[in-house]
């Protein structure tokens, strides 16, 4: 990881959860790290306790809507100005709704679109030209997937959601091949959990807490950290190697 500390990473979805804990990890390796999201107190109060703990990196909170393109691309205008731009893309951010595809909300759908396809994309596109245009050819943009990206589970309130996870999976693909065309040596990967250990159960099943909660309590989880460290080891994998994706369970998932 030495050859990332003093560099600009940006992690999207950075308040809590995942995020929070890849935003914390990048840091304590040296990273300077801008930690965006819709409210920016929790990561106001992640990055004081990153400082008090002599961190070698720094993490940055930007306020920003990520269904709202035009917000994307001011905060990429204003790490351009303040930090030079990026080289380090973590799209963590992504939201599920319990929106079944016979009853569902059309609004719960485009949500879930807007900010688990389309504010990837975006973000993407954008961490390429800010590589491109300083000649960064060693950058690396990780796409936090999900194990619904992979299978299709008969659940019916995730099942948009897991179409949008799919479209994440080949857009990592259809990345890393548009990268190659380019003639670029910038990876591109994402990494695909089970179940994680988060707060995401109880926005997906906002109307049933304890269904939510016994999703936890079924079995060992992952933890936000484990999340972390395969992000860390992405990052640690030599320039000639390029993992393409992670997928990982809790060791007593079935499916």
């Amino acid at each position: 990881m030495e050859r990332w500390r003093g560099r600009v990473a940006l992690v999207t979805g950075a308040s809590v959860g995942i995020g929070a804990a890849v935003a914390r990890a990048l840091v304590q390796h040296g990273l300077k790290v801008v930690g965006c999201a819709r409210s920016v107190d929790k990561i106001e109060k992640l990055s004081a306790e990153c400082q008090s703990a002599g961190y070698p990196g720094v993490l940055i909170p930007y306020k920003c809507d990520l269904s709202v393109e035009e917000e994307i691309l001011s905060m990429f205008s204003a790490i351009k100005t303040l930090h030079q731009g990026v080289d380090v893309c973590i799209n963590n951010a992504g939201l599920a709704r319990p929106e079944p595809l016979l009853s569902g909300k059309t609004e719960g759908w485009r949500m879930m679109i807007d900010v688990n396809v389309m504010a990837v994309s975006i973000c993407t596109r954008e961490a390429y030209q800010s590589m491109k245009e300083r000649n960064i050819d060693d950058g690396h943009i990780i796409n936090i997937n999900s194990m619904n990206g992979h299978s299709v589970v008969p659940q019916s309130v995730v099942h948009f959601y897991s179409a949008t996870k799919y479209a994440v999976t080949a857009l990592t693909e259809g990345l890393r091949q548009e990268l190659r065309e380019a003639r670029t040596h910038i990876r591109a990967t994402c990494i695909s959990p089970g179940l994680v250990e988060t707060g995401f159960a109880f926005k997906l099943h906002d109307n049933d807490p304890e269904r939510a909660a016994a999703m936890y309590e079924s079995i060992r989880c992952l933890k936000a950290e484990d999340m972390a460290n395969a992000v860390i080891y992405v990052l640690s994998a030599p320039p000639h190697v390029q993992i393409g994706d992670i997928q990982m369970r809790p060791t007593e998932e079935v499916s």
